[in-house]
């Protein structure tokens, strides 16, 4: 560094001031550079219009979130939606920097991720339109709604009533079986939302495909289609598998009791894994099952604290209110973050076992 001072052993004011402005403006400098690098300013915390901190760092899943919250969904569905779409939020920034480092060249991965938020969209009611979609089934034409029907669906609801009258399930039984046909109502749903979804999309391709990107289009249809054949047979197992058990009760060696653990198992030996894997993944499942009891008791406890909460609410005290509030937003968030580890690990033991069944058909 250059000195103003004619002895250097002894500097004058005027060359430490110096030295201090030097000193100064290289600190400011790697702040700048800092500043730019930083995690902060690439992940920026995203504000709400009040000037808070937003809930989710990608817009458009905070516009989804701040339009349910007016909507008033129900507790334990405004919970769902949260976990969802912090699944969204983490798939999206995994492909983002996939882009970055020149992956998802054919945009395979962004179709998926486009199809997804519209699913999301559409499963809470969002998406701008009216759920008429006709739920997927060979319903006899001259049924007529009962009193006795829960699920929306003739085929369901014949075989519900069918069994809840043959006396061979005890009152918890018919609670599982009740959940699993209520789990079986909202694939349906949810397929018929997904294949919805891809009969919008190819509407739009066909206008914009070009010679060069034909082939490109034509292969993402193509998996698009073999996603919803995949569905489709796991819901005519799922049904069959309502069908068994609804004309012969629950057997004595049943495993699972929850509906989304039954359906990982049923596809898993469906998998042709050996024996070894099929005894680990059992065991895995069964603490998944732990999981996915554990939220479910959450779930409870969380619409039950929102029922508290507005009849206290109608009473007016407002320590009484206070305390009420903080509950309610504590299960909330505890139920949150269940929901979005419990959905994770679905996904994560759903694609475990579609990956370990390829490996062996391709052997």
């Amino acid at each position: 560094m250059s000195s103003l001072c004619i002895d250097s052993n002894f500097p004058c004011y005027g060359c430490i001031l110096f030295n201090k402005l030097i000193f100064v403006s290289a600190l400011q400098s790697v702040g700048v550079m800092a500043g730019k690098y930083s995690r902060q300013v690439n992940e920026p915390t995203q504000s709400d219009g009040d000037g808070q901190t937003a809930e989710f760092r990608i817009a458009k899943l905070n516009q989804v979130w701040e339009k349910a919250k007016r909507m008033q969904l129900t507790a334990v569905r405004q919970a769902e939606l949260h976990s969802d779409l912090k699944i969204q939020e983490k798939d999206e920034l995994q492909w983002k920097k996939m882009k970055v480092e020149g992956l998802d060249e054919n945009g395979e991965k962004e179709a998926q991720l486009r199809r997804n938020f519209n699913v999301i969209l559409a499963k809470y009611g969002m998406d701008g339109k009216r759920d008429m979609r006709p739920m997927e089934t060979n319903s006899l034409k001259d049924h007529e709604a009962k009193d006795g029907d829960v699920f929306d669906d003739p085929k369901l609801d014949k075989l519900w009533n069918k069994a809840k009258s043959s006396g061979k399930f005890s009152n918890e039984e018919l609670q599982s079986l009740k959940r699993e046909f209520q789990h079986h109502k909202d694939k349906i749903h949810e397929y018929n939302i997904l294949m919805d979804t891809v009969s919008r999309t190819e509407e739009i391709h066909k206008n914009v495909i070009s010679p060069m990107e034909g082939d490109t289009k034509e292969h993402l249809l193509q998996q698009k289609h073999t996603e919803l054949k995949e569905k489709m047979r796991d819901l005519n197992h799922g049904f069959e598998r309502l069908r068994k058990i609804s004309h012969e009760g629950f057997s004595q060696d049943s495993v699972f009791r929850e509906p989304r653990v039954i359906e990982l198992w049923e596809a898993a030996k469906r998998a042709n894994l050996s024996k070894d894997e099929l005894e680990s993944l059992k065991e895995e499942l069964h603490h998944f099952e732990t999981k996915v009891e554990k939220h479910s008791h959450y779930q409870e406890q969380l619409e039950l604290s929102h029922q508290k909460l507005r009849h206290v609410e109608s009473l007016g005290d407002k320590e009484h209110i206070r305390r009420s509030q903080e509950k309610y937003n504590t299960l909330s968030e505890k139920t949150r973050e269940m929901g979005y580890k419990m959905k994770k690990h679905m996904q994560d033991l759903s694609n475990k076992i579609s990956r370990q069944g390829l490996q062996h058909n391709e052997l």
